[in-house]
């Protein structure tokens, strides 16, 4: 299972995808997800999913991917659809006892799965195709007006990008530790939920300890050069926004904006 957490993973390419600017994909990314939470139906879910089919294809991302980033939401989707299923009101096509399936109740278990799909699906593409300082950059400009009311936004950009960075690190030491532990006769794999959730505390502690380790490293060499916020700093490659840009953000809004419209149409 840790294996398909690719959160925070980066895949360099030369995509139109790769080309964009950060910020234009954070404010398309924004746009997407308010679309999916705003519709209501069959045909603007399938706009929104056949969008998003696109830009996969389009960033030359493999679908197996994609579909590996989902792998680890499958338990939250279907505990979520079957409480939908059970407990919400409406026309009952099935009961016993205290459980009931109502018509309203596989329609919303539906729409629920649909857009959780979505969503994880296009938040992984934006961290595949864009790297963590960009996506850093392109995070502390959008909110750049906020410092006006002293917000830390570099700082907040910063604990961002270091998480983001460090995500496939923490999985890949929980790996070894989990190996090492097997070795050693441990067993993660049977009984239940509960047996298997007790048998993951003694990796808690090493993979803590390892955590602030790395932190405390990361620190220090922050301090050894000179690290002071980012007050003052210059960046490497200034943001641009490109023709790109502007014909993705078009594209990208003409397609949500269908399916809103559709949406309330429908």
């Amino acid at each position: 299972m840790l294996k398909d957490i690719t959160l925070g993973q980066y895949f360099p390419g030369t995509s139109p995808l790769h080309r964009m600017d950060p910020r234009a994909k954070l404010l398309i990314l924004i746009f997407y997800i308010v679309a999916i939470f705003v519709c209501n139906g069959l045909i603007p879910y399938a706009i929104c999913a056949a969008g998003l089919a696109a830009v996969i294809a389009l960033s030359r991302i493999s679908p197996k991917l994609i579909l590996k980033s989902l792998k680890p939401v499958v338990f939250i989707v279907i505990f979520t659809g079957v409480l939908n299923v059970l407990y919400t009101p409406g026309q009952e096509l099935w009961r016993w006892w205290i459980f009931k399936i109502t018509l309203e109740g596989i329609y919303t278990a539906l729409t629920m799965i649909v857009r959780i799909l979505l969503l994880v699906a296009s938040t992984s593409l934006l961290t595949y195709t864009t790297s963590p300082m960009a996506l850093t950059d392109g995070l502390e400009r959008l909110l750049g007006p906020l410092k006006k009311l002293h917000v830390p936004v570099h700082e907040f950009a910063m604990m961002m990008s270091i998480a983001l960075r460090f995500i496939p690190t923490l999985i890949e030491e929980t790996e070894k530790i989990m190996s090492a532990q097997k070795a050693r006769g441990a067993d993660f794999d049977s009984g239940n939920i509960f047996r298997r959730a007790k048998a993951l505390v003694p990796v808690l502690v090493p993979l803590f300890v390892s955590a602030f380790r790395r932190a405390d490293e990361l620190a220090c060499a922050m301090e050894c050069r000179l690290y002071h916020g980012g007050v003052g700093r210059t960046r490497l490659h200034t943001l641009r926004y490109g023709r790109v840009d502007l014909w993705g953000g078009l594209l990208s809004v003409a397609v949500c904006a269908a399916a809103i419209a559709l949406s309330r149409l429908l």
